[in-house]
Formats: C-alpha cells, sequence, structure tokens
C-alpha cells in the first residue's frame, strides 16, 4: 500500500515537472522571438544616429477604479540603444500625477510598472504609436 501511495506521488510529481517545463518553454520561445523580431528590425533599418528617439509607444488605460475612459497614459520614448525615458500620467478626479523613469538598455533604472513596461516593449519593438493595454490594473 505504502509502494503504491510513493508510486502516485512520484507520478504527479512528474506530471508536474512536465507541466511547468512547457510552460517554460512557451515564455522562452516567445522572448527569442521577440528578440529575433527587434534584431531583424535593427538591421533592416540600416545605419543612423542610434542616439536619436526613433521608437515611441502610448499606452492608454484606466489607473484608478474612479476613473474611465483610459485617460492616463504611459508614453516610452527609445533611442536605437534601447536607451530613452518612459513619461506616466495618472489621471484621478481631483488630481494628475506625472512621473518619469529613465530607461536603459530596454530596462528602467527604477522599477516599471506593468504598464510603462508594455509601452516601453512596444516602442522597442516598433508595435506603437498606440497599443492596447493588455495588463489589468490592481
Amino acid at each position: 500500500m505504502l509502494v503504491t501511495v510513493w508510486v502516485l506521488v512520484g507520478l504527479v510529481a512528474g506530471m508536474t515537472g512536465v507541466g511547468i517545463g512547457f510552460m517554460a518553454l512557451k515564455q522562452a520561445r516567445a522572448v527569442v522571438d521577440e528578440c529575433q523580431e527587434l534584431l531583424s528590425r535593427r538591421t533592416s533599418e540600416g545605419k543612423g544616429d542610434l542616439k536619436a528617439i526613433r521608437d515611441v509607444a502610448v499606452c492608454q488605460y484606466d489607473a484608478l477604479e474612479e476613473m474611465a475612459g483610459r485617460m492616463s497614459f504611459s508614453i516610452a520614448m527609445i533611442n536605437g540603444l534601447g536607451d530613452g525615458i518612459v513619461l506616466t500620467s495618472i489621471n484621478g478626479r481631483s488630481e494628475t500625477r506625472t512621473y518619469v523613469r529613465p530607461v536603459v538598455s530596454g530596462k528602467g533604472e527604477q522599477p516599471l510598472s506593468p504598464e510603462e513596461e508594455h509601452a516601453v516593449r512596444a516602442a522597442r519593438l516598433g508595435h506603437g504609436p498606440m497599443v492596447e493595454a493588455r495588463v489589468p490594473r490592481w
């Protein structure tokens, strides 16, 4: 009886490991596809001023439950090296807050919100200027 329990536990653990492996493989393939798209875009555009802002994406969303109409936004402005800024405006009923965060090599120097990361990724991949927010607000 004890051997049967251990066999079942091992089977469940093995199947869980296989499932996790498939999920990791799917995520890795998505990242590789994004990188290949970015590299092909960079090489097809030829030479130019890599420090000039050339990739822009705007992500509009509802940041606060009290405000609807997608009045909040994040704008990523990135150069050919992946450096630039993300400008974010959070709009509420009585006030608006605006933030700017530096981006270096496609990553925020400070932690970026999901919407800011989405705008940076969309700009780097050339999906701008307007992109849909895919991340739900908390």
